[in-house]
C-alpha cells in the first residue's frame, strides 16, 4: 500500500469516531526511527485536546488496525495534540489562524525566497497573504511545502 493510500485509509477509519467526538484530524505520521516504527496521530478540538481524547482515539484505532491487519510489523501508536506550533495544512487552517504568527516554507522560490516568517494576514483566492519584516508576500497555496504556527 502506498504512503498516500495508507494515510487515507487511516483517516477514513478515524473519520466517524472523530466526528462523534467533535475532534479534528490534524496530521498523520508513519515513520521509522531507529529500530522502531511509529504511527503518530495528531488531533485537535476547540478548547484543546484532553488526555481522555487521546486515549479514546488510541484504543479505537489500535483495535481497528488489529482487526484489519494493515501494519504487518510491530509499531508504536502515539496520539496527541499538535502542540502550540501546530501545522497548517488546509485552506481552512489559514483562515482560522488569521492574525497569528507563522513560519512557512515553499517548494520553489516565491518573490526570491523559500522561507518566510511573519503574521498571517489572510487567505484569499488560493493565496496566503503574509506580512513580514521585509514586506507583504502573496504565496500561492500550491507552492507551500510546510506551514505552522510559530511562537516568536
Amino acid at each position: 500500500m502506498k504512503k498516500t493510500e495508507f494515510y487515507e485509509t487511516i483517516a477514513k477509519l478515524l473519520e466517524p469516531f472523530l466526528t462523534d467526538s467533535a475532534l479534528e484530524l490534524i496530521d498523520i505520521e508513519y515513520r521509522k526511527e531507529g529500530k522502531n516504527w511509529f504511527l503518530r496521530i495528531f488531533i485537535d478540538k476547540p478548547g484543546g485536546v484532553q488526555l481522555a481524547d487521546c486515549e479514546n482515539i488510541s484504543n479505537f484505532l489500535s483495535s481497528r488496525l488489529d482487526e484489519l491487519d494493515l501494519i504487518p510489523h510491530h509499531y508504536i501508536l502515539e496520539v496527541s495534540s499538535p502542540g502550540i506550533e501546530r501545522p497548517l495544512r488546509k485552506p481552512e487552517d489559514f483562515l482560522r489562524y488569521r492574525g497569528s504568527r507563522i513560519s512557512l516554507k515553499t517548494h520553489n522560490r516565491v518573490q526570491g525566497k523559500k522561507n518566510f516568517q511573519g503574521v498571517l494576514v489572510d487567505y484569499l483566492d488560493n493565496q496566503v497573504i503574509l506580512q513580514t519584516d521585509e514586506g507583504d508576500f502573496m504565496i500561492p497555496y500550491e507552492a507551500i511545502s510546510q506551514a505552522k504556527l510559530k511562537v516568536f
